[in-house]
């Protein structure tokens, strides 16, 4: 798993993968004559339905479920709901995708644990999300509360809370000569869409308009006021 922006695209991996979960490739027809060319006819069907992502074409739905999830796999790491998910879209009996499931997770293909691990330093790091943003993305893809929670304990407060100074400097920045309480609103509701608290957005926003030199009072803004640390809903960072 990466550690930072994006998952990985394939890496010539599949074909290793799909030894692991109990798929193969098909062996060569022998001899000569009429059975022989049909054999190898047979044996090239099934070769192109695997290489091109074919699995519709595939019988047997157990192969049908394997060839799907290692294309899927393929592609970036997915959790265990979101394989179940495409597979009962490509109409893959609920015994044979769990029984599938099974096979993949006892190869080490499928770890929610290790998912959510990788998505929160991603997805942190590239993103600067907060917990409560991260703990929705990877609840909606299906982790487990506990493989949540371990994962999010991995995130050091520390580094949070200097993800969203950064956050706030580099578009304070860009939001120099507008109007200063157009400015806080946006910041705010910048981290709150982050994922971050609404105190402790108002509070990081707070540090960064005073770190500046801005004289509020003199704008008419009192950065005391408690309604600054609820951000409007419809705001933009833009």
């Amino acid at each position: 798993f990466p550690a930072r922006d994006s998952f990985p695209v394939g890496d010539g991996t599949a074909a290793s993968e799909r030894t692991a979960a109990g798929g193969g490739a098909p062996v060569p027809a022998r001899g000569t004559g009429r059975r022989a060319t049909a054999n190898r006819a047979t044996a090239n069907r099934a070769t192109a339905g695997r290489a091109g992502g074919g699995e519709g074409q595939l019988a047997d739905p157990a192969e049908r479920a394997r060839e799907l999830c290692l294309r899927l796999l393929t592609g970036r790491p997915r959790t265990r709901t979101e394989l179940a998910s495409a597979m009962s879209r490509h109409g893959i009996p609920g015994e044979t995708a769990a029984a599938v499931l099974a096979r993949f997770t006892d190869a080490g293909l499928i770890d929610d644990a290790a998912f959510a691990r990788a998505w929160v330093e991603s997805r942190h790091h590239s993103r600067g999300l907060a917990r409560r943003a991260l703990s929705a993305e990877l609840t909606r893809r299906g982790v487990d509360g506990q493989d949540i929670e371990a994962a999010m304990s991995a995130l050091d407060p520390a580094e949070e809370l200097a993800t969203a100074r950064h956050l706030v400097d580099k578009a304070l920045r860009a939001s120099r000569g507008r109007p200063l309480p157009t400015r806080i609103r946006r910041l705010v509701g910048l981290l709150a869409r982050k994922g971050y608290p609404a105190p402790v957005a108002y509070r990081i926003v707070r540090e960064a308009i005073e770190q500046e030199g801005i004289d509020a009072a003199g704008a008419g803004v009192d950065l005391d006021d408690a309604a600054w640390a609820t951000p409007d809903a419809d705001l933009d960072a833009g």
